[in-house]
């Protein structure tokens, strides 16, 4: 059974809660974090589908996009991991891919796990 799909209000009112506790220098609600960094993964999604890499923001979700050859078994040879905070950055274009990835923030191995060119989301 596929994942339910985030209503766009819904992403959007996460994704401003998020921001706004961050801006409040606190730390935002676990269920309003959960809700953006799924959105945002459930919006690479459509913006590049695919089978090629696997992003993963754990422990909220993760979801293979790109096009390129089918993974099927054991662990992908394209894997992106990051925390959510990274990710809610990236995603959202509040901080560029390159400079996530040379801060060791994010931990991507394969030949197409460059996110690059996907990134920033429209959220």
């Amino acid at each position: 059974m596929p994942p339910k799909r985030i209503d766009i209000i819904d992403g959007r009112a996460a994704l401003a809660a998020v921001g706004a506790a961050d801006a409040a220098g606190e730390k935002p609600a676990r269920t309003a974090l959960a809700t953006a960094v799924r959105y945002l993964l459930q919006l690479l999604d459509e913006k590049a589908p695919g089978n090629s890499v696997e992003v993963r923001v754990p422990p909220f979700g993760a979801v293979q996009v790109i096009q390129g050859p089918r993974h099927t078994r054991g662990t992908p040879p394209n894997v992106v991991e990051m925390d959510a905070a990274t990710w809610i950055a990236v995603a959202t274009g509040t901080e560029r891919w390159a400079d996530a990835a040379a801060s060791g923030r994010v931990q991507a191995s394969g030949t197409r796990a460059d996110l690059a060119e996907v990134l920033p989301l429209r959220p």
